[in-house]
Parts: C-alpha cells; structure tokens; sequence
C-alpha cells in the first residue's frame, strides 16, 4: 500500500475517533449543564473552541449526536445547536426509527414485536404494583380506561387513551429507560397493529383487560399485576393469529 494512502486511512481514522470522543464531551457538558430540549447549546465555532477540535471533527461529532435524536441545528440569526432530546428519549426515537424500519422492510413482523412487548410489558405491570405508590398509578389507570370506554377500538381518543394507560405503567416503574425503550409501542407498533387488525379487537374485552391490570395495582399485587397484562397480550397475540389465518376473533 502507497505510503500516502496510509497516511489517509490513518488521519480518517484518527478524526472518526475524535468525532466520537467530542459527541461524548458534549452529551457530558450538556447533562452536566443540566440543559433542557430547547435549550441552546452553543454555535459549531464556540463548541470547536470550548472542546479543542477542528470544525470538521466537531460537525461528525454533532452528527452522531443528531443521529441520535439528541442534538439540533438551526441555522441563521439566532441559529446554533440545540438539545433535541434527553438521552433516554433520544434512545426511543432511535429505536422507534430502527423498528419502523424494520417493519417497512419485512425484517420484523408483528407477531415478533407482540413477542417483544410481552417480554417487556409483563415486568412493567409488576414494577407498578411494586412501585412507591400504586393507589396513585391506578387512579390514572382508571382515568384512560374512562377516557377508552367513551371510544372506540381504532378511533384516535381510543388509541391514546391505551397508549396513556401503558406510559403510565412504564412510568410507575420510576426508571426512565424503561420508559425510553416502550415509546416504539405507540410510535410504531399501535399504528400498525390498528391498520393489520382493524375492528377485530373487542372493546369490552380490552377494556375488562385494562381494569384488570389496574386493580391488581391498586391492591399492590405485583404476580396479579403480570398475570393480567400477559392475559392481555395474549389476546392481542390471539387476535393477530386469527385475523393471518382469516378467522374471526371475540
């Protein structure tokens, strides 16, 4: 290999590194500053100078960082960097991105993702019923079942309504990964469920699942808890097998 390519796959491979290395400085600085989505980071000049590298480093730096849904850039008066995103929801944009991907191309199907919320969402329902305050978490649990039972299955109150019962069981868990790492439930598997399946779900079916699940919160019972909201996915499971196969589901 000619000295002078050498060099070049050197000097590329050097600046990859340091771009990696000032992504993480900045996601440093910006949890140590305690900046918010919004909140304005610095322009490519003031960020190459505070963190010692040249424009070019810093700007595949900030890529990386914009890859992840973390950081923004505007530009114009007034423009610079900005924080798009926490870490944790820029993990669930990135994985929702990565899903939705995945589904478009056929390489995951929804059965697969069923499969997936099952292993995920079982756990939460008793990390709720175990969290600091179960009483507190059932009450809005009660309050989206309320807001569903005025809907109907695929109509957009309903789906938010379902969508809020299951963030508030993410969120009772106290642990904001958890949280992260559901939002490509109703990022991209609640849409493309409702659009596969149509009016097979049942609302009272559902409906009886949910109040399930919260009330075996309620009474702090963390096996009630996963005992129910596997029940549900099984249905959902179920109700995807028959609609495949062409058959009916109650």
């Amino acid at each position: 290999m000619p000295q002078r390519t050498r060099q070049r796959g050197r000097s590329a491979a050097t600046r990859k590194d340091s771009s990696r290395h000032v992504a993480t400085e900045i996601r440093r600085y910006v949890e140590r500053q305690g900046l918010k989505p919004g909140d304005r980071v610095g322009t490519e000049q003031e960020l190459a100078t505070r963190f010692g590298v040249s424009r070019p480093t810093l700007r595949e730096g900030l890529r990386l960082l914009a890859s992840s849904h973390l950081i923004r850039s505007t530009q114009g008066r007034g423009g610079g960097i900005f924080v798009a995103n926490t870490p944790n929801e820029g993990i669930g944009r990135s994985l929702s991105d990565s899903i939705a991907t995945m589904l478009a191309s056929d390489s995951v199907s929804l059965s697969e993702l069923l499969a997936v919320r099952i292993v995920l969402e079982v756990p939460i329902a008793g990390l709720a019923a175990a969290g600091a305050d179960p009483a507190e978490t059932a009450d809005k649990l009660d309050a989206a079942i309320e807001r569903a039972s005025r809907s109907e299955p695929g109509l957009q109150a309903f789906n938010a309504a379902d969508y809020a019962f299951h963030d508030t069981l993410a969120g009772a868990t106290g642990n904001d990964l958890l949280v992260a790492l559901t939002r490509w439930v109703s990022d991209v598997f609640q849409p493309s469920l409702i659009k596969h399946v149509g009016s097979r779900t049942h609302k009272r079916s559902i409906l009886a699942q949910h109040r399930a699940i919260a009330a075996a919160v309620r009474a702090s019972d963390v096996a009630g808890a996963e005992q129910a909201m596997r029940k549900h996915l099984d249905y959902l499971v179920e109700v995807l097998r028959k609609t495949d196969s062409g058959g009916a589901s109650r």
